[in-house]
């Protein structure tokens, strides 16, 4: 579905400056230490959702153009992001907006079908390249820090047709992509992003369908992708740390999304259930990066399922000693999305039929009906959760420098009087600093979104 995430001008700095003043959506006492000095606030956008300019200028067809022009149906409104914010026109007045918001950064995304038209990099979009370093450029001339996503979503046509990320080709393909970016953005640029929630790129693209490229094959083809992904950021990885860190300085690592699973109760099975949870959504991507393979359950769980569905190996594809050693530690900091939470609850084990992620996991998941809502039916405002999830993150994850690339709320968007909003960046950074008080290395908040995007 569509919904609006705009964040007011100024109302960053009023979170910053002013974001612990008030009363706010719990009861808890609002922490008002002040951030560090070089801790980074700054906000984020991605290139489909704000870009427009579909067709211009040599851009390629990427797999959210061709979804919502030959399936139209499947989105709200039958809404696209030919136009979106036309920040392929306009990204001027954005960086203005940005300098009168007082961001520190600005993050957002390279469209891989602007740069590279055909997907590879036998054919450069010499009008694509200009608009991102002008973009760049007028962000830097403003001081404003430019954070970079790799890939957001929006995978050329061209190779998904030929199997996209469910295909082996596609490690090599995002590699040399990768390389060009460095190449052309990498002496301007000192944080980059391989992948935005690559968790809703195979899981909704490829497992559940509710994201280009809307393919049905869960328990299959989400595992899959997800096994391309975590290879394919490996690899770019290593192609900047050996072929540009010594010259552009910069840091990259990869950006995960997570809710935070609380469980029904202190039982021990609930317990194991609300971390099997967190397994299955943040580990199955950090945890080959940060601790060495898939988490353990994961592999029990799918493998101990397989087995029961007849087949002669698990669902969840493995790597190589060589590909786990070669992922491991492919990471300079942390990068984490999240907006909400859940209560998760042991469950009887579910019946072996059709393949499903979400019988792999075999837990029960619900939201209290008094939860503070928001524009969002999903999006639950518990700010608390933050505070439990930036803990768990260093307990589990070998303390790591951890960068918030995007929290935030929506609201119907009628009136400037967004005190739902302030109140939400109030409350969830108050969480942020306490958990920094008790030693989470966070470095940097992003808020999502800039403006009003397609979603």
């Amino acid at each position: 579905k569509i919904y609006c995430s705009i964040l007011v001008n100024m109302s960053l700095k009023v979170v910053v400056l002013c974001c612990l003043l008030a009363t706010g959506f719990s009861d808890d006492e609002v922490n008002n230490k002040a951030f560090p000095g070089d801790f980074l606030f700054g906000t984020a956008t991605a290139s489909y959702q704000v870009e427009g300019a579909w067709n211009e200028d040599g851009k390629g067809e990427n797999i959210w153009d061709h979804l919502t022009h030959t399936q139209p149906d499947l989105v709200d409104g039958k809404a696209n992001g030919d136009i979106a914010c036309d920040s392929y026109h306009k990204y001027k007045e954005d960086v203005a907006l940005l300098k009168d918001l007082g961001a520190n950064h600005y993050r957002f995304s390279l469209s891989w079908s602007r740069i590279l038209p055909n997907g590879t990099p036998d054919k450069l979009n010499v009008a694509g390249v200009n608009y991102y370093k002008n973009l760049i450029q007028e962000l830097k001339n403003n001081d404003i820090i430019p954070l970079v996503t790799i890939y957001h979503w929006d995978l050329p046509q061209v190779l998904q047709e030929q199997g996209g990320w469910t295909d082996d080709f596609i490690v090599e393909a995002f590699a040399d992509y990768a390389r060009v970016c460095f190449e052309l953005f990498g002496d301007d640029v000192k944080y980059w992003l391989t992948f935005n929630e690559p968790k809703q790129t195979c899981l909704q693209g490829y497992g559940d369908g509710s994201m280009a490229p809307a393919i049905k094959e869960s328990g299959v083809m989400d595992y899959k992708c997800t096994h391309n992904v975590i290879r394919s950021h490996a690899k770019a990885w290593h192609i900047y740390d050996q072929e540009f860190r010594s010259t552009q300085n910069g840091r990259i690592s990869i950006t995960i999304d997570t809710n935070w699973f609380e469980p029904d109760d202190d039982s021990a099975e609930n317990e194991a259930a609300a971390e099997t949870k967190r397994q299955f959504t943040f580990g199955w991507y950090a945890n080959a990066i940060f601790n060495g393979d898939y988490p353990e359950v994961m592999r029990t769980r799918i493998a101990n399922r397989s087995a029961a569905e007849g087949l002669s190996e698990s669902r969840l594809p493995k790597f190589t000693d060589e590909e786990l050693s070669y992922i491991l530690g492919t990471h300079d900091y942390l990068g984490l999305n999240v907006y909400t939470s859940s209560i998760i609850k042991a469950i009887p084990e579910p019946e072996i039929g059709t393949p499903s992620y979400y019988s792999d996991i075999g837990v029960g998941e619900y939201v209290p009906d008094d939860w503070p809502g928001s524009a969002s039916s999903w999006l639950k405002v518990t700010p608390w959760a933050i505070k439990k999830l930036l803990i768990w993150l260093k307990e589990n994850y070998k303390d790591p420098e951890i960068f918030i690339m995007e929290n935030g709320v929506s609201e119907d968007g009628s009136s400037l009087e967004d005190e739902i909003r302030i109140n939400y960046y109030r409350d969830y950074l108050s969480n942020v600093r306490s958990a920094m008080e008790e030693g989470v290395k966070v470095i940097g908040y992003t808020a999502w979104s800039l403006m009003d995007n397609f979603e």
